[in-house]
Protein backbone atom coordinates (compact mmCIF):
# COMPACT_ATOMS: atom_id res chain seq x y z
CA UNK A 1 0.00 0.00 0.00
CA UNK A 2 2.74 2.46 1.13
CA UNK A 3 4.78 1.63 -2.78
CA UNK A 4 1.53 2.04 -4.52
CA UNK A 5 1.04 5.53 -2.85
CA UNK A 6 4.46 6.40 -2.98
CA UNK A 7 4.27 5.58 -6.84
CA UNK A 8 1.17 8.00 -7.14
CA UNK A 9 2.68 10.80 -4.93
CA UNK A 10 5.59 10.32 -7.37
CA UNK A 11 4.01 10.29 -10.98
CA UNK A 12 1.86 13.39 -9.46
CA UNK A 13 4.54 15.31 -8.64
CA UNK A 14 6.42 15.06 -12.53
CA UNK A 15 3.20 16.07 -14.06
CA UNK A 16 2.74 19.16 -11.26
CA UNK A 17 6.14 19.58 -12.51
CA UNK A 18 5.32 19.19 -16.28
CA UNK A 19 2.37 21.06 -15.80
CA UNK A 20 4.57 24.26 -14.44
CA UNK A 21 6.86 24.15 -17.32
CA UNK A 22 4.22 24.30 -19.77
CA UNK A 23 2.84 27.41 -18.18
CA UNK A 24 6.46 28.95 -17.64
CA UNK A 25 6.93 28.59 -21.46
CA UNK A 26 3.65 30.45 -22.41
CA UNK A 27 5.15 33.29 -20.00
CA UNK A 28 8.34 33.15 -21.88
CA UNK A 29 6.62 32.87 -25.39
CA UNK A 30 5.30 36.20 -24.38
CA UNK A 31 1.39 35.58 -25.17
CA UNK A 32 0.08 39.56 -25.42
CA UNK A 33 -2.65 39.97 -23.56
CA UNK A 34 -3.53 43.61 -23.20
CA UNK A 35 -7.14 45.32 -21.37
CA UNK A 36 -7.00 48.76 -22.58
CA UNK A 37 -10.41 49.78 -21.08
CA UNK A 38 -11.68 53.43 -21.45
CA UNK A 39 -7.71 54.40 -23.60
CA UNK A 40 -8.22 56.66 -26.14
CA UNK A 41 -5.58 58.39 -27.32
CA UNK A 42 -6.10 61.05 -30.00
CA UNK A 43 -3.69 63.11 -31.89
CA UNK A 44 -4.01 65.51 -35.04
CA UNK A 45 -7.58 64.79 -35.51
CA UNK A 46 -7.48 60.86 -34.83
CA UNK A 47 -4.21 59.98 -36.40
CA UNK A 48 -3.70 57.66 -33.43
CA UNK A 49 -6.37 56.67 -31.17
CA UNK A 50 -6.69 53.34 -29.53
CA UNK A 51 -9.16 50.63 -28.50
CA UNK A 52 -11.66 51.23 -25.92
CA UNK A 53 -13.07 48.09 -24.93
CA UNK A 54 -13.52 45.73 -21.91
CA UNK A 55 -11.59 42.11 -22.98
CA UNK A 56 -14.84 39.79 -23.55
CA UNK A 57 -14.64 36.95 -21.58
CA UNK A 58 -14.40 34.41 -24.82
CA UNK A 59 -11.66 36.33 -26.12
CA UNK A 60 -9.75 36.69 -23.31
CA UNK A 61 -9.43 32.80 -22.72
CA UNK A 62 -8.51 32.37 -26.61
CA UNK A 63 -5.67 34.69 -25.21
CA UNK A 64 -4.86 32.87 -22.58
CA UNK A 65 -4.90 29.67 -24.74
CA UNK A 66 -2.70 30.74 -27.90
CA UNK A 67 0.83 30.51 -26.67
CA UNK A 68 3.58 31.13 -30.24
CA UNK A 69 6.06 27.85 -28.08
CA UNK A 70 2.86 25.48 -28.23
CA UNK A 71 1.36 26.46 -31.48
CA UNK A 72 2.69 25.97 -35.04
CA UNK A 73 4.42 29.50 -35.56
CA UNK A 74 7.87 28.71 -35.69
CA UNK A 75 7.87 26.19 -38.54
CA UNK A 76 10.61 27.66 -40.59
CA UNK A 77 13.98 25.85 -39.39
CA UNK A 78 17.11 27.28 -39.25
CA UNK A 79 18.63 26.10 -42.12
CA UNK A 80 20.79 27.58 -45.20
CA UNK A 81 17.81 26.64 -47.39
CA UNK A 82 15.36 28.14 -45.37
CA UNK A 83 16.84 31.71 -44.51
CA UNK A 84 17.37 32.21 -48.76
CA UNK A 85 13.79 31.75 -49.08
CA UNK A 86 13.28 34.04 -45.69
CA UNK A 87 15.54 36.71 -47.97
CA UNK A 88 12.84 36.48 -50.73
CA UNK A 89 11.78 39.88 -51.38
CA UNK A 90 13.79 41.59 -48.52
CA UNK A 91 16.34 44.26 -49.08
CA UNK A 92 19.74 44.42 -46.81
CA UNK A 93 20.32 47.91 -45.64
CA UNK A 94 24.56 47.55 -44.69
CA UNK A 95 25.51 48.66 -41.02
CA UNK A 96 26.52 52.51 -40.85
CA UNK A 97 26.02 55.35 -38.84
CA UNK A 98 22.71 57.66 -39.65
CA UNK A 99 20.86 60.54 -39.55
CA UNK A 100 17.11 60.16 -38.14
CA UNK A 101 14.62 62.45 -36.58
CA UNK A 102 14.56 66.09 -37.54
CA UNK A 103 14.75 69.81 -35.94
CA UNK A 104 12.28 71.13 -38.44
CA UNK A 105 9.23 69.01 -36.72
CA UNK A 106 5.60 69.31 -37.65
CA UNK A 107 4.52 68.29 -34.69
CA UNK A 108 6.80 68.54 -31.78
CA UNK A 109 4.63 66.80 -29.06
CA UNK A 110 5.12 64.00 -31.33
CA UNK A 111 8.84 63.58 -30.43
CA UNK A 112 10.11 64.20 -34.31
CA UNK A 113 13.21 65.99 -33.10
CA UNK A 114 15.72 66.35 -32.83
CA UNK A 115 17.86 65.12 -35.64
CA UNK A 116 20.38 62.62 -34.24
CA UNK A 117 23.22 60.25 -35.73
CA UNK A 118 22.89 56.82 -34.98
CA UNK A 119 24.65 53.44 -35.51
CA UNK A 120 23.07 50.25 -37.04
CA UNK A 121 24.46 46.58 -37.41
CA UNK A 122 23.36 45.67 -40.61
CA UNK A 123 19.79 44.26 -41.03
CA UNK A 124 17.12 43.20 -43.95
CA UNK A 125 13.86 44.35 -44.36
CA UNK A 126 10.79 43.54 -46.99
CA UNK A 127 10.93 45.62 -50.04
CA UNK A 128 7.08 45.48 -49.67
CA UNK A 129 4.38 45.60 -47.09
CA UNK A 130 2.56 42.12 -46.15
CA UNK A 131 -0.22 41.49 -48.33
CA UNK A 132 -3.48 39.83 -47.59
CA UNK A 133 -2.03 36.61 -50.21
CA UNK A 134 1.00 36.76 -47.70
CA UNK A 135 -1.07 36.75 -44.58
CA UNK A 136 -3.73 34.32 -46.20
CA UNK A 137 -0.94 31.65 -46.27
CA UNK A 138 0.35 32.26 -42.71
CA UNK A 139 -3.59 31.81 -41.59
CA UNK A 140 -3.99 28.44 -43.73
CA UNK A 141 -1.27 26.65 -41.97
CA UNK A 142 -1.43 28.10 -38.41
CA UNK A 143 -5.06 28.79 -38.38
CA UNK A 144 -4.51 31.94 -36.56
CA UNK A 145 -7.26 34.36 -35.68
CA UNK A 146 -6.64 38.10 -35.51
CA UNK A 147 -7.40 40.06 -32.65
CA UNK A 148 -10.20 42.10 -34.44
CA UNK A 149 -11.85 38.64 -35.47
CA UNK A 150 -12.23 37.77 -31.48
CA UNK A 151 -13.08 40.98 -30.81
CA UNK A 152 -15.83 40.84 -33.53
CA UNK A 153 -15.20 44.42 -34.99
CA UNK A 154 -12.45 47.00 -35.81
CA UNK A 155 -12.32 50.42 -36.72
CA UNK A 156 -13.19 51.79 -40.08
CA UNK A 157 -13.12 54.41 -41.94
CA UNK A 158 -16.68 55.75 -42.84
CA UNK A 159 -16.11 57.03 -46.19
CA UNK A 160 -15.51 53.45 -47.38
CA UNK A 161 -18.84 52.01 -45.72
CA UNK A 162 -21.84 51.22 -47.74
CA UNK A 163 -24.73 52.52 -46.28
CA UNK A 164 -26.17 49.26 -44.87
CA UNK A 165 -22.66 48.73 -43.05
CA UNK A 166 -23.01 52.09 -41.98
CA UNK A 167 -27.02 52.37 -40.55
CA UNK A 168 -25.78 49.37 -38.63
CA UNK A 169 -22.85 51.50 -36.29
CA UNK A 170 -23.28 52.80 -32.94
CA UNK A 171 -20.01 53.54 -31.85
CA UNK A 172 -17.37 56.49 -33.58
CA UNK A 173 -14.66 57.67 -32.27
CA UNK A 174 -15.28 60.57 -29.87
CA UNK A 175 -12.79 63.69 -31.70
CA UNK A 176 -12.52 61.15 -34.99
CA UNK A 177 -16.35 60.50 -36.09
CA UNK A 178 -15.15 59.71 -39.57
CA UNK A 179 -13.79 56.07 -37.61
CA UNK A 180 -16.21 53.70 -36.59
CA UNK A 181 -16.24 50.98 -34.94
CA UNK A 182 -17.64 48.13 -37.42
CA UNK A 183 -19.28 44.61 -36.52
CA UNK A 184 -17.45 41.85 -38.07
CA UNK A 185 -14.31 44.13 -40.12
CA UNK A 186 -11.41 41.98 -40.13
CA UNK A 187 -8.65 41.26 -42.62
CA UNK A 188 -10.73 39.51 -44.91
CA UNK A 189 -13.52 41.53 -44.47
CA UNK A 190 -11.94 45.26 -44.54
CA UNK A 191 -15.03 47.19 -44.77
CA UNK A 192 -17.54 44.67 -42.55
CA UNK A 193 -19.75 41.96 -43.56
CA UNK A 194 -20.45 43.01 -46.96
CA UNK A 195 -16.63 43.37 -48.11
CA UNK A 196 -14.32 40.80 -49.18
CA UNK A 197 -10.50 40.96 -49.99
CA UNK A 198 -11.11 38.57 -53.57
CA UNK A 199 -9.54 41.63 -55.62
CA UNK A 200 -7.23 42.81 -53.28
CA UNK A 201 -5.03 40.09 -52.68
CA UNK A 202 -1.97 42.18 -53.65
CA UNK A 203 -3.04 44.69 -51.48
CA UNK A 204 -1.83 45.04 -47.52
CA UNK A 205 -2.90 43.10 -45.43
CA UNK A 206 -5.14 45.93 -42.62
CA UNK A 207 -7.41 45.30 -39.15
CA UNK A 208 -3.72 43.73 -37.90
CA UNK A 209 -2.80 44.65 -34.14
CA UNK A 210 1.05 45.03 -33.22
CA UNK A 211 0.30 41.09 -31.10
CA UNK A 212 -0.87 39.96 -34.92
CA UNK A 213 1.65 41.38 -36.88
CA UNK A 214 4.27 39.70 -34.10
CA UNK A 215 2.65 36.64 -34.64
CA UNK A 216 3.13 36.60 -38.16
CA UNK A 217 6.72 37.46 -38.24
CA UNK A 218 7.50 34.83 -35.74
CA UNK A 219 5.82 32.30 -37.70
CA UNK A 220 8.65 33.44 -40.85
CA UNK A 221 11.59 33.14 -38.23
CA UNK A 222 11.70 37.54 -38.43
CA UNK A 223 10.93 40.18 -36.06
CA UNK A 224 8.75 44.12 -36.53
CA UNK A 225 11.71 46.37 -37.62
CA UNK A 226 12.77 48.92 -34.94
CA UNK A 227 11.46 52.37 -35.12
CA UNK A 228 15.30 53.25 -36.22
CA UNK A 229 15.51 50.94 -38.39
CA UNK A 230 11.90 51.89 -40.35
CA UNK A 231 12.94 55.28 -40.50
CA UNK A 232 16.42 54.74 -41.81
CA UNK A 233 14.88 52.64 -44.81
CA UNK A 234 12.58 55.25 -45.55
CA UNK A 235 15.38 57.78 -45.82
CA UNK A 236 16.87 55.50 -48.37
CA UNK A 237 20.09 56.68 -48.21
CA UNK A 238 19.14 59.90 -48.01
CA UNK A 239 19.57 62.76 -45.29
CA UNK A 240 17.27 65.57 -44.31
CA UNK A 241 14.70 65.29 -46.72
CA UNK A 242 10.81 64.91 -45.93
CA UNK A 243 9.89 61.67 -48.14
CA UNK A 244 11.62 58.49 -49.33
CA UNK A 245 12.68 60.31 -52.88
CA UNK A 246 13.33 63.84 -51.54
CA UNK A 247 11.57 66.89 -50.77
CA UNK A 248 8.91 66.87 -53.61
CA UNK A 249 5.92 65.18 -52.59
CA UNK A 250 4.83 64.35 -56.46
CA UNK A 251 7.86 65.16 -58.68
CA UNK A 252 7.48 65.69 -61.86
CA UNK A 253 3.88 65.60 -61.46
CA UNK A 254 4.04 61.77 -61.06
CA UNK A 255 2.82 60.35 -57.39
CA UNK A 256 5.34 58.50 -55.29
CA UNK A 257 2.82 57.34 -52.74
CA UNK A 258 -1.11 56.28 -51.40
CA UNK A 259 -1.93 59.94 -49.51
CA UNK A 260 -5.30 61.80 -49.26
CA UNK A 261 -5.99 64.24 -52.25
CA UNK A 262 -8.68 67.10 -51.96
CA UNK A 263 -10.60 67.72 -48.79
CA UNK A 264 -10.86 65.57 -45.65
CA UNK A 265 -12.21 63.93 -44.73
CA UNK A 266 -15.66 64.55 -47.11
CA UNK A 267 -14.01 64.60 -51.05
CA UNK A 268 -10.93 62.78 -52.12
CA UNK A 269 -10.42 63.61 -55.59
CA UNK A 270 -8.37 60.33 -55.90
CA UNK A 271 -5.67 61.67 -58.03
CA UNK A 272 -3.26 59.13 -56.96
CA UNK A 273 -6.28 56.80 -58.32
CA UNK A 274 -6.91 55.47 -54.89
CA UNK A 275 -9.66 55.82 -52.55
CA UNK A 276 -8.16 53.16 -50.11
CA UNK A 277 -5.31 50.89 -50.09
CA UNK A 278 -2.72 50.54 -53.02
CA UNK A 279 -0.76 47.32 -54.26
CA UNK A 280 2.32 46.60 -52.17
CA UNK A 281 3.75 46.74 -55.76
CA UNK A 282 2.50 49.89 -56.89
CA UNK A 283 4.65 53.34 -56.88
CA UNK A 284 8.43 53.37 -57.42
CA UNK A 285 10.56 52.42 -54.85
CA UNK A 286 13.21 54.07 -53.17
CA UNK A 287 16.88 54.13 -53.69
CA UNK A 288 17.06 51.13 -51.23
CA UNK A 289 14.21 48.98 -53.19
CA UNK A 290 11.32 49.78 -51.19
CA UNK A 291 8.00 50.27 -51.77
CA UNK A 292 5.33 52.17 -49.58
CA UNK A 293 7.44 53.12 -47.06
CA UNK A 294 4.92 55.99 -46.50
CA UNK A 295 1.36 56.20 -47.32
CA UNK A 296 -0.78 53.28 -48.32
CA UNK A 297 -0.97 51.78 -44.91
CA UNK A 298 0.54 53.36 -40.64
CA UNK A 299 3.03 50.10 -40.39
CA UNK A 300 3.57 48.92 -36.85
CA UNK A 301 7.39 49.14 -35.25
CA UNK A 302 8.79 47.23 -32.69
CA UNK A 303 9.44 49.92 -29.95
CA UNK A 304 7.34 50.78 -27.47
CA UNK A 305 6.60 55.16 -27.62
CA UNK A 306 7.68 57.39 -26.02
CA UNK A 307 8.67 61.15 -26.84
CA UNK A 308 11.75 61.57 -25.02
CA UNK A 309 14.64 61.24 -27.28
CA UNK A 310 17.57 59.96 -24.21
CA UNK A 311 14.56 57.08 -23.54
CA UNK A 312 15.29 55.43 -27.14
CA UNK A 313 17.73 53.22 -26.67
CA UNK A 314 21.14 55.74 -27.40
CA UNK A 315 22.87 55.80 -30.40
CA UNK A 316 23.76 52.30 -30.89
CA UNK A 317 20.94 50.22 -32.61
CA UNK A 318 18.17 51.83 -30.17
CA UNK A 319 15.27 50.22 -29.88
CA UNK A 320 12.94 51.58 -27.75
CA UNK A 321 11.84 51.76 -23.87
CA UNK A 322 11.89 48.67 -22.37
CA UNK A 323 8.33 49.16 -21.35
CA UNK A 324 5.10 51.18 -22.29
CA UNK A 325 1.55 51.33 -23.60
CA UNK A 326 1.38 52.15 -26.99
CA UNK A 327 3.63 50.85 -29.93
CA UNK A 328 5.17 53.28 -32.37
CA UNK A 329 3.84 52.82 -36.41
CA UNK A 330 5.15 54.95 -38.92
CA UNK A 331 4.34 56.10 -42.44
CA UNK A 332 0.92 57.39 -42.56
CA UNK A 333 -1.39 56.17 -44.62
CA UNK A 334 -4.02 56.87 -47.73
CA UNK A 335 -6.42 58.99 -45.24
CA UNK A 336 -3.31 61.50 -44.57
CA UNK A 337 -3.48 64.97 -45.74
CA UNK A 338 -0.89 67.46 -45.16
CA UNK A 339 -4.41 69.81 -43.75
CA UNK A 340 -5.04 66.92 -41.42
CA UNK A 341 -2.47 64.35 -40.50
CA UNK A 342 0.65 65.29 -42.71
CA UNK A 343 2.44 62.03 -41.18
CA UNK A 344 3.49 60.29 -44.71
CA UNK A 345 6.88 61.55 -43.52
CA UNK A 346 10.22 59.41 -43.11
CA UNK A 347 10.55 61.29 -39.80
CA UNK A 348 7.07 61.39 -38.42
CA UNK A 349 5.57 59.01 -36.24
CA UNK A 350 2.23 57.83 -34.43
CA UNK A 351 1.47 55.23 -31.58
CA UNK A 352 -1.45 52.80 -30.48
CA UNK A 353 -1.80 50.31 -28.53
CA UNK A 354 -1.23 46.63 -29.17
CA UNK A 355 -4.42 45.41 -29.40
CA UNK A 356 -5.48 47.97 -31.63
CA UNK A 357 -6.48 47.51 -35.23
CA UNK A 358 -7.86 49.39 -38.06
CA UNK A 359 -8.35 49.71 -41.70
CA UNK A 360 -5.47 51.51 -42.52
CA UNK A 361 -2.75 49.87 -40.15
CA UNK A 362 -0.72 46.89 -41.61
CA UNK A 363 3.27 46.14 -41.59
CA UNK A 364 6.57 44.79 -42.98
CA UNK A 365 9.25 42.53 -41.28
CA UNK A 366 12.52 43.28 -40.76
CA UNK A 367 15.76 40.01 -40.06
CA UNK A 368 18.83 40.58 -38.39
CA UNK A 369 22.18 39.96 -40.13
Amino acid sequence: MRSSIRTTWQKSTVLFVFASIIITLCSIAACFKTDNSNKESLQCGGCSFSRQTIIKTQYKKETEDYCPATNDLHIYEKTTVNRIDRLKNMAKIEAGTFTIGTNEPVFVADGEGPKQQIYLHSFYIDKMEVSNRDFAKFVSVTNYRTEAEKFGDSFVFEGLLDEKVRANVTLVVARAPWWLQVKDANWQQPEGPTSDIKNRMDHPVVHVSWNDAIAYCEWLGKRLPTEAEWEVACRGGLSDKLYPWGNNLIPNGRYRANTWQGDFPSNNTKEDKYESTSPVTEFPPNKYGLRNMIGNVWEWTFDWWTTETRTRGGPNNPSGPSRGTDKVKKGGSYLCHKSYCFRYRCAARSQNTPDTTAGNLGFRCALST
